[in-house]
């Protein structure tokens, strides 16, 4: 007998399991959830690593340095050999074009020019970041690099920082002259009298 011959015979769904309908049906009275607490009542859901109030494990690990992962940028990283084997020669190279030719899946990260392969098409690049290979190979085919220079958020009206004063050379100061010591006012000969 096989299982597709089962089921044409029983059905071929499980009947749903009655609860609370007598003890006769061994589903009685507490229906199966056992004596009281939270699991037996409705609505109950257990929240993964709730250890019931106590302190969860993940609170009971030291912890241990500091972490700027959070804090990272992450760039859509496109190679100079994908620029040459996707676009045409002359081409505007920016995250909206990269988007519409499908080599980047959107334009929610910022753009990095990274230098691996090689470029013999003349392009006009704009992203926020460039490798130095890549920038030098863009330039050497005859195009053009243009990096996005993220600006900062200031608050309105708010007054800038002074550039500090540039400290002066020791041995320039100790070339000029050094100043003679005042000399006090001689008292008059009547007042000392």
């Amino acid at each position: 007998m096989m299982i597709h011959e089962i089921t044409s015979t029983t059905g071929k769904y499980k009947a749903r399991k009655r609860v609370g309908r007598g003890h006769g049906s061994g589903m009685g009275k507490t229906s199966g959830r056992g004596h009281k607490g939270a699991k037996s009542r409705s609505g109950f859901r257990h929240r993964p690593g709730f250890e019931g109030g106590q302190m969860t494990f993940i609170r009971r690990m030291p912890k241990r340095g500091f972490s700027n992962a959070a804090f990272r940028t992450d760039y859509h990283i496109v190679n100079v050999q994908e620029l040459e084997a996707r676009l045409d020669d002359g081409a505007e190279v920016n995250i909206a074009a990269l988007v519409q030719a499908g080599i980047v899946p959107d334009s929610k990260r910022p753009l990095k020019i990274l230098g691996h392969g090689d470029l013999t098409r003349k392009l006009a690049v704009t992203a926020e970041k460039f490798s130095a290979s890549a920038r030098r190979k863009i330039e050497a085919a005859g195009g053009t690099v243009t990096e996005i220079v993220k600006t900062t958020w200031e608050r309105p009206g708010a007054k800038r920082k002074r550039a500090p004063k540039p400290r002066t050379d020791p041995a320039a100061k100790a070339e000029k002259p050094a100043r003679k010591p005042k000399s006090k006012p001689k008292a008059d000969a009547a007042e000392s009298a």
